[in-house]
């Protein structure tokens, strides 16, 4: 079975990666259809359904992934606005998500498609009845669409990863279905000969997302010609600074000509150009913009123009760091794991070997610590392993690395450390240990067992292995 942090690893690829196929559709066509190719092909779930949300606020099933024969039956039925209120009403909520467990279904009444697989009697299993849905929202908080998914890959009822994977998702899922449906009818608006500018200047205005117009042609190539009240709100300039600024200049590009390059081949397919950069606003506040730049024809004998898009993406980013941190950190102690552990070994093995100085892994193990936990509490004992994390954390040198590896062990793998400096750190991280923790009377103690890291050195786990065994030796002189 997969650890904790290597599923979150492999969930951080699979948003990075649908994420992405979802983005690439131009029209609202593409995106829809890249939306649940994206749950089947990268979420880990048989069936996806994506209801659109018409302005009448009726739904119809616009795109369907994962089987033919639910394709066959549910494309293009449009239901009733109060379609879901029903389910819902019996539905746990996990987080934005809405699951409907099939036992709390009434009896005989079944709507909609049923997949035609085996019912398994495993407690946590999927039932071919059980319905699982995730909102799709607009930047505004428009509801925009419902997403259905069925038959998860291990045919059980998504765990908490799972359920963050696919919230997350639908969220980018939903932005981008208004986004693509708003591009929609901003370039068929400005394509068509008898577009009004008034209707361009109503929508361009109250879009929700950060949009503006950059001359592509004739003298002003390259220069924003005009800015809606979202876009300097986002980035925090005022109209007046933006309008006549180049565009590269305003992104503070560091590689001009790749961006410059990048739009030349949007102009040659016509298509769309596709961005996530950092952004500083002028508060000098950090930002992550992402957004689009789509070539758009204003008719004949007039330049052409890029209709760009932003949006502030800073909290999509946040999150898919959080999933890279805890997938290589202890969640009680936030100290480096094994995985990380395992990252930085292979460097200093690396510098090892590059010239010839002898490093140090050192394994640690807690002393009378089962007796901090029987005598105070499992939590008392998380608060101690916690305090003790800071302790040898503090104790090591800058560029050391302290991990836990599980329980009351913990390691140190340190670079360039032998004899004297080396018997000098262990002395550090004993006293750190032995002194008294707060409100706990059990005094806790460290063994330490080391071993040297060589240009001959092969693996971690091995080296491990030799340190818990000088570990061992070490507690036995101490008894």
């Amino acid at each position: 079975m997969q650890s904790e942090p290597t599923v979150r690893l492999s969930a951080v690829r699979r948003l990075y990666e649908v994420s992405a196929r979802m983005g690439a559709g131009r029209s609202l066509a593409e995106t829809l259809q890249a939306v649940v190719d994206g749950v089947v092909n990268g979420l880990g779930f048989g069936i996806a359904v994506l209801n659109l949300r018409h302005p009448d606020g009726k739904f119809e099933v616009i795109a369907v992934a994962g089987s033919p024969e639910a394709r066959q039956a549910l494309l293009g039925k449009v239901s009733a606005a109060d379609l879901f209120d029903a389910e819902f009403a019996i539905a746990d909520e996990w987080g934005k998500l809405r699951f409907v467990p099939h036992e709390r279904l009434p009896e005989g009444e079944v709507s909609g498609w049923v997949p035609d697989v085996p019912v398994s009697d495993a407690p946590d299993a999927w039932h071919p009845l059980d319905a699982l849905f995730a909102p799709l929202y607009s930047s505004a908080g428009e509801l925009v669409g419902m997403l259905s998914v069925d038959l998860p890959e291990d045919q059980r009822r998504p765990g908490p990863i799972h359920r963050e994977l696919l919230e997350i998702f639908a969220t980018q899922a939903g932005l981008a279905i208004d986004k693509a449906r708003l591009t929609d009818q901003l370039l068929a608006e400005k394509t068509r000969l008898e577009a009004s500018e008034a209707t361009f200047r109503l929508v361009f205005e109250g879009a929700g997302n950060g949009m503006a117009t950059v001359a592509f042609d004739g003298p002003d190539g390259g220069r924003f010609r005009r800015v809606n009240n979202a876009f300097c709100r986002i980035t925090g300039y005022a109209p007046d600074q933006l309008v006549g600024m180049r565009l590269v200049s305003f992104l503070r590009d560091e590689e001009p000509d790749s961006t410059r390059s990048q739009l030349e081949e949007v102009a040659a397919r016509n298509g769309t150009y596709q961005f996530e950069r950092v952004f500083t606003q002028p508060s000098g506040q950090a930002i992550w913009l992402g957004g689009t730049a789509s070539l758009v024809e204003q008719g004949a004998g007039q330049p052409r123009i890029l209709l760009v898009q932003i949006d502030d993406v800073t909290a999509r980013k946040d999150a898919e760091r959080e999933l890279r941190h805890h997938a290589a950190h202890d969640p009680l102690t936030g100290l480096p794991n094994r995985r990380l552990l395992q990252h930085r070994f292979a460097k200093v093995l690396e510098q090892t070997r590059a010239t010839g100085r002898t490093g140090a892994l050192l394994f640690c193990d807690l002393n009378h610590f089962k007796l901090v936990n029987d005598s105070y509490g499992h939590e008392a004992g998380d608060r101690a392993l916690r305090e003790i994390a800071e302790r040898l954390t503090s104790a090591v040198r800058h560029g050391d690395t302290v991990a836990r590896l599980g329980g009351d062990e913990f390691a140190v793998l340190a670079e360039d450390i032998a004899g004297e400096d080396l018997a000098a750190l262990i002395t550090r991280l004993e006293t750190a240990v032995s002194r008294p923790l707060p409100n706990i009377a059990v005094e806790v103690t460290t063994s330490v067992g080391t071993v040297p890291i060589t240009p001959t050195s092969t693996d971690l786990d091995t080296l491990l292995h030799q340190a818990d065994q000088a570990m061992y030796t070490a507690k036995n002189r101490r008894l």
